[in-house]
């Protein structure tokens, strides 16, 4: 009953598999070995990219900062939802690997408008050199509330980024949960789309740690291999990194691993909801749903794991507290319904 964080549940059997297999032997350090070369391919293929620069790094931290140092200049800014992770969880780390660039928060919910991110861009660069310069827009997908862009709504933000001649990061640390929610293809959406660079996660989906760096315009690959090295994130035994992502990518583990989180949280929504819980069902594998402090109670004195997120656990037993509720790619139909059975 762990539906604390995608983060907490165990790594895929074929993924460890696939780590013993690499550990067999020598192989070239520091990107150099032949899986990477195999993932290089592979990921282009997938995203329909030929041309793509593609680097792993094993945390999504080091993926969105680098990938935003990459893109911006330490006097500018970067444009973002108010929840965005890069904001919310990462202890200011893009403002560290940049050097100095900070964020500009969209008024908004977890989702960006692209009416509310032209007003923020606009709101910006008019001290001259008084006042941070125009930088590139950040999306987080899925958002840290669930949420999902669509297609359409990404194509929007992006065309008000292009107005404005600023480039556009994708923070995939859920990115395989959107896309089989969505039911659309890598390339629509990322490049089709107008993003230029995508951190594309698999901690979160099955993998023991570690992350994709996709660059749609390989003008950008020097650089970013140049801060990788000085931000201590390029590793020397770089094959486990590789092996970890073949594997993922290998026979569709990456889709079939969210899909599985995805229809859990469907399943776990549905009998939250039969059970009175007041919920939006979800478009990914997070739900935020409220009930009873009581039932909260109850729940967690039963073992269950999760956050609470809006009101502590002690307190009236009748006033309702939301919590958020994660399902990973491994978590049973048994578990959850030994869940559901406690409310």
């Amino acid at each position: 009953m762990f539906f604390a964080s995608d983060n907490s549940g165990p790594v895929h059997p074929e993924v460890l598999e696939a780590l013993t297999e690499a550990n067999m032997g020598y192989a070239m350090g520091y990107g150099a070995d032949a899986q990477m070369e195999a993932v290089r391919h592979r990921l282009r293929d997938i995203f329909e990219t030929p041309e793509a620069a593609i680097y792993l790094v094993a945390t999504g931290t080091a993926a969105n900062s680098l990938a935003l140092a990459t893109l911006s200049q330490p006097f500018q800014t970067i444009f973002c939802s108010p929840v965005a992770h890069i904001h919310e969880d990462e202890c200011n780390a893009p403002e560290f690997y940049t050097g100095g660039a900070k964020l500009t928060l969209v008024p908004g919910g977890d989702k960006m408008s692209a009416e509310a991110l032209r007003q923020s861009i606009a709101g910006e660069e008019v001290r001259g050199v008084h006042g941070p310069q125009r930088g590139p827009v950040s999306i987080t997908q899925v958002t840290e509330r669930g949420s999902v862009y669509t297609t359409d709504e990404l194509s929007a933000l992006c065309a008000v980024a292009k107005d404005y001649d600023l480039p556009v990061h994708l923070d995939g640390a859920r990115f395989t949960n959107a896309l089989v929610s969505l039911k659309c293809s890598p390339a629509d959406m990322t490049w089709k789309a107008g993003i230029d660079v995508v951190s594309f996660g698999g901690t979160k989906n099955g993998l023991m740690g570690v992350e994709a760096v996709i660059f749609f315009d390989p003008k950008h690959a020097w650089e970013f291999e140049l801060r990788r090295k000085r931000g201590a994130h390029l590793f020397s035994k770089h094959r486990y990194l590789s092996a970890q992502m073949l594997a993922y990518l290998r026979d569709d583990l990456w889709l079939s691993s969210a899909q599985a989180a995805n229809d859990s949280c469907a399943f776990l929504a549905d009998g939250l909801q039969a059970a009175g819980a007041t919920l939006e069902m979800p478009q990914a594998n997070m739900v935020f749903a409220a009930l009873p402090r009581a039932t909260h109670q109850r729940l967690l004195d039963a073992g269950a794991v999760y956050h609470l997120w809006d009101g502590p656990l002690d307190g009236p037993g009748d006033e309702m507290v939301t919590a958020r509720f994660v399902c990973d790619w491994s978590i049973s139909r048994d578990e959850i319904t030994a869940f559901l059975n406690l409310l």
